[in-house]
């Protein structure tokens, strides 16, 4: 059943209309035009699709629409670009194809933002549940150290 949804989405309200069950991914990319959270799997298993609601990390691909009513969602897009994380992971060059980095930054982000300066563990154990085919996690784990410096 269609029904009009109110997000809010990277600070800004918004209005949505589609099925309840619709994934968040599809919400983002088809109907906000948010092309920053990408499609990887389909089953919560990658982190490509990561956003943070409500301060916590979530795979979009898998959470209905209707579960996110009233919860800030945030996405790549709302992240400011001078970001220290932005910013260390060119100095570390930690993207490749550059396909999972938006899971992954956005990840690190809700790390970073819940602990301020965390561990190489704290670190690789919040990017565990993210897919790099290019093998550029060593990196990306550098630029996460650098940016809580």
């Amino acid at each position: 059943m269609v029904e009009t949804f109110q997000l809010t989405v990277n600070g800004t309200a918004q209005e949505v209309t589609c099925d309840r069950d619709t994934p968040l991914l599809y919400v983002l990319r088809n109907h906000l035009n948010l092309k920053g959270t990408r499609f990887g799997c389909g089953l919560g298993l990658c982190g490509a699709c990561n956003v943070i609601i409500d301060g916590r990390t979530i795979f979009s691909c898998d959470t209905p629409l209707w579960s996110v009513v009233g919860k800030n969602i945030r996405t790549v897009e709302g992240l400011p670009a001078d970001s220290p994380l932005r910013r260390m992971f060119v100095e570390e060059q930690a993207a490749q194809c550059g396909y999972c980095v938006s899971g992954i930054v956005m990840s690190a982000t809700a790390l970073l933002e819940s602990t301020g300066n965390p561990d190489e563990r704290a670190v690789k154990e919040a990017l565990d549940r993210n897919l790099c085919r290019c093998g550029a996690h060593n990196r990306m784990v550098r630029a996460v150290l650098r940016a809580g410096e």
